[in-house]
């Protein structure tokens, strides 16, 4: 649990933790250079707990910190967790025993509630909505490329597997997403277990809202890096969307030398009328997969299930053949 400068919630959150029903635990507690009462609180739950052992972080971003947390536990399971989140009692539980359950899961994450409620924007409750109809390994494979498919302080990963690895990386992208790429990526299955196990507190001071590493831009980037690799390592592809966001994709992807053959609009004024070099064709003229992936980036809710009904109509399969990513 990193924490800088979190004075007004990590007491909270540390008894959301030292509250669990699973008690056999140790809590790695990352004071990252904090300036307020943060390091006293820490300490006094250390003095009243054995359980937590405060580590001093480098003071240099959320990365050092989570790395130097994870250097020190001895655990054959990590689980995150935030210094303003609240954890519910059977969180770690529920998690480690699913990790019991199935040997073959690299990690597991939970539903969340997003709070303050009264807060909540109608974008954040979609999203929360999305997040919680998450919970296979296929589900997680196919909705990776949209959002983060889970919850960073919401999950439990094996040590084992974060070390191989190398921890987190600190490459001007969201270190959680880039997480969850890296590993589906290298064949580690990843799920959400059914039950909401963590409150994930909003507000203007999370690294969301904050840091470079995590606007639009950035996490387009990761998702070109990640496409590159996996979905479209062949080397062809068509994007499915000439607006601002099928654009944002095709500058990304050209960063990672890849190519576009192919974009599919359905406004009529884009159609017929190549973009930046790329014929543009309507959906109709799509046929059946020959070959080439096709990438879904369009912004526009409610698109992305029209898509998906498009072309499976006409036989196309999600994760092999076609993927969304918006």
């Amino acid at each position: 649990m990193p924490a800088r400068n979190a004075q007004a919630f990590v007491g909270e959150a540390l008894e959301s933790l030292l509250g669990q029903t699973f008690g056999d635990f140790e809590l790695m507690a990352v004071d990252d250079a904090s300036t307020d009462g943060t390091g006293s609180l820490l300490a006094d739950a250390a003095r009243r707990d054995r359980r937590v052992r405060v580590v001093k972080g480098p003071g240099r971003g959320i990365c050092a910190a989570l790395n130097a947390g994870l250097e020190l536990c001895r655990a054959p399971l990590v689980a995150r967790m935030d210094a303003d989140d609240v954890a519910l009692p059977q969180r770690l539980a529920c998690q480690v025993a699913e990790l019991e359950r199935r040997p073959e899961l690299a990690g597991v994450g939970s539903r969340v509630e997003i709070f303050p409620r009264k807060e909540l924007t109608e974008g954040l409750k979609a999203y929360e909505s999305w997040l919680n109809a998450i919970e296979s390994p296929a589900d997680v494979r196919r909705e990776r490329f949209i959002e983060s498919p889970l919850v960073h302080p919401a999950t439990v990963v094996r040590a084992a597997v974060l070390r191989e690895v190398g921890g987190w990386h600190d490459d001007g992208w969201p270190e959680d997403y880039a997480l969850w790429l890296e590993l589906i990526a290298r064949g580690y299955p990843l799920a959400n277990l059914p039950e909401v196990l963590l409150r994930w507190r909003d507000g203007p001071q999370r690294l969301t809202r904050t840091s470079p590493a995590y606007s639009p831009a950035a996490i387009l980037r990761l998702k070109a890096h990640y496409l590159a690799r996996g979905p479209l390592a062949a080397g062809r592809c068509i994007v499915w969307g000439a607006g601002k966001t099928g654009r944002a994709l095709i500058r990304a992807l050209a960063v990672e030398g890849m190519g576009v053959e192919l974009l599919v609009d359905v406004d009529p004024a884009k159609i017929g009328h190549p973009l930046q070099g790329v014929d543009v064709v309507a959906p109709q003229s799509l046929g059946g997969f020959n070959g080439v992936h096709l990438v879904a980036a369009v912004g526009t809710r409610g698109a992305r299930a029209l898509i998906r009904e498009h072309l499976a109509g006409k036989g196309w399969l999600e994760g092999d053949q076609f993927t969304c990513i918006a």
